[in-house]
C-alpha cells in the first residue's frame, strides 16, 4: 500500500488544491517501511489527482479539501482521509491503526478546517455541494481573500496570514453556503462583511452525532484524554475525526460533530480575482 499526505514542513498541509509537496509511505503488513518527498507536478485537483495515481497512490491523507477533488481522487481509485492536520507521520499512523475517520469535502468541517484525521483551517473554503446559488461569478473559477471571526472577534483563520488568496469555483460546493453565496455577486476589488448563523455554516450540532461505547472495543482508547481529537472507522472502514468528550474507568463517549457545528460566523472577504 502507498500512502500520500500533503506535506510542509513536516505537517499535513491544508489546502489539496495548492500543495507543492507530497508525503509518500509505502506501507507493507500494516506497517511503514520506508517514505519519500515528492513535488506536485501541476496545480489544481484534476493535476494532482492525476500524479497521485500515477504514482500508485492507494490512500491520500489531507486537510482541507473541495468535493471537485473528491471526486477527480475517487474515479482514480484513491481513498480519501480528509481533515487531517498535525504531523505527518503521526497521521499515517493513526490511519493504520483504524483510527482516522474522513471527513469527505470538508465544511461537512469548515475547514478541518481543526478537525482531526484533521483541523481547522481554512473554514471559509470548504462545503458540500449546494444548489440555488445565483449570480455572475457562479461556475467560475475566483480567487478571495478573507477573514473569519467568532462574534467575540476571535479570529479562527485567515488567508491574509498566508499570504495568498484562496481559489475556488464560485457555487461548486467548495466553500460553506453562506461564504460562496457572497461572493457569487461580487466585483472584482469589492470587499464585505457578512455575518453567517449555523445554517448558512457548518450546520447545528446533531445530539445523535454523540455515542459512548466500552473503552474495551475500542483498542487504545485508554490511552486519549478528553478534549482531545482522535480518528475511528465508519462502516465503510475510512477515518472519522472525533472529539473526546468524556471517559470514566469504563466508557468513552465521542462527539462527531463538525468543530465549527452550531457556530455563528463572521467573514470579512475581499474579491481578488475572477476567470
Amino acid at each position: 500500500m502507498r500512502i500520500a499526505v500533503t506535506y510542509e514542513n513536516g505537517n499535513v498541509f491544508q489546502h489539496f488544491g495548492h500543495t507543492e509537496t507530497f508525503k509518500v509511505y509505502e506501507v507493507e503488513d500494516g506497517k511503514v517501511v520506508s517514505s519519500e518527498i515528492i513535488g506536485s507536478d501541476g496545480k489544481g485537483h484534476g493535476a494532482l489527482a492525476g500524479l497521485l495515481s500515477g504514482k500508485g497512490i492507494d490512500v491520500l491523507i489531507c486537510g482541507g479539501i473541495g468535493g471537485g477533488a473528491q471526486s477527480a481522487l475517487a474515479e482514480r481509485g484513491i481513498e480519501l482521509c480528509a481533515g487531517a492536520q498535525g504531523n505527518t507521520d503521526e497521521a499515517v499512523e493513526a490511519y493504520l491503526r483504524g483510527e482516522l475517520v474522513n471527513t469527505g469535502a470538508n465544511c461537512d468541517h469548515h475547514h478541518s478546517e481543526g478537525h482531526s484525521c484533521g483541523e481547522h483551517e481554512d473554514h471559509g473554503c470548504h462545503g458540500g455541494c449546494h444548489s440555488g446559488i445565483e449570480g455572475k461569478n457562479v461556475g467560475k473559477k475566483v480567487k478571495a481573500h478573507y477573514r473569519g471571526t467568532f462574534n467575540d472577534g476571535t479570529q479562527f483563520d485567515s488567508s491574509y496570514d498566508r499570504g495568498e488568496p484562496l481559489e475556488f469555483e464560485c457555487g461548486a460546493g467548495m466553500m460553506i453556503r453562506g461564504f460562496d453565496a457572497a461572493v457569487a455577486n461580487m466585483e472584482v476589488g469589492e470587499e464585505v462583511d457578512i455575518h453567517l448563523m449555523p445554517a448558512e455554516a457548518y450546520g447545528e450540532a446533531d445530539p445523535a452525532a454523540i455515542f459512548t461505547l466500552q473503552l474495551a472495543q475500542i483498542p487504545g482508547a485508554e490511552a486519549v484524554s478528553v478534549g482531545q481529537r482522535v480518528y475511528l472507522q465508519n462502516q465503510y472502514g475510512q477515518p472519522v475525526p472525533v472529539l473526546v468528550a468524556a471517559k470514566d474507568e469504563t466508557t468513552i463517549t465521542f462527539d462527531a460533530n463538525h468543530e465549527m457545528a452550531g457556530k455563528e460566523l463572521n467573514f470579512h472577504i475581499e474579491l481578488v480575482s475572477v476567470e
